[in-house]
């Protein structure tokens, strides 16, 4: 973890990585094999024990996981330092929104800003791109081999994950002050 100021070009490397897996998941024999082999007996059998409380628990263990990559790969301090920076910058925008060369000046500004803010905060997703897009296939694959049941309220297994997991973020990324 020794760039925290991040790189869109290993980024681009490990996306385009995670892609290739995801497209071609079912003639990458092997990765599928190592996948379910780690998985099915760890992830598969505590959503066999009981789905709803599993998979609450799956998905907290993989948020407090992307969280705490979160946290430990980026630069918070620069992170903050960027957020206040784009702060100001919007407050000064709405005072001079009535001046439109003024607000251009700004808006010039900002722009670099926000790839900087970017390129800093997208440092923890090297770590958990590919791990996520394997869980990922693991859980299809898993959830279209018992039927796709509804988990909770009728959601099925994604939409479950993506609720539960920006609930359990919001609250950890509070917790643990991450920028």
């Amino acid at each position: 973890m020794n760039n925290k100021k991040g790189s869109f070009k290993t980024l681009g490397w490990v996306m385009a990585l995670s892609m290739v897996i995801a497209l071609f998941w079912g003639q990458l024999t092997i990765v599928k094999s190592f996948v379910n082999f780690l998985f099915n007996p760890t992830a598969g059998a505590l959503l066999t024990w009981n789905l709803a409380i599993g998979m609450f628990i799956l998905v907290a263990i993989l948020t407090l996981f992307s969280t705490l990559v979160q946290k430990y790969a980026t630069d918070q301090k620069e992170l903050r330092r960027l957020k206040k920076e784009q702060k100001d910058l919007q407050k000064k925008m709405k005072e001079f929104k009535e001046h439109p060369e003024k607000l251009a000046e700004l808006q010039k500004e900002l722009l670099p800003l926000t790839g900087k803010m970017m390129k800093v905060s997208m440092g923890g997703m090297i770590y958990t791109y590919i791990p996520f897009i394997l869980f990922f296939r693991w859980f299809n694959d898993f959830f279209v081999s018992i039927g796709n049941p509804s988990i909770l309220f009728g959601l099925s297994w994604f939409w479950f994950y993506f609720i539960l997991t920006m609930i359990i973020s919001t609250g950890l990324r509070k917790l643990l002050k991450i920028a």
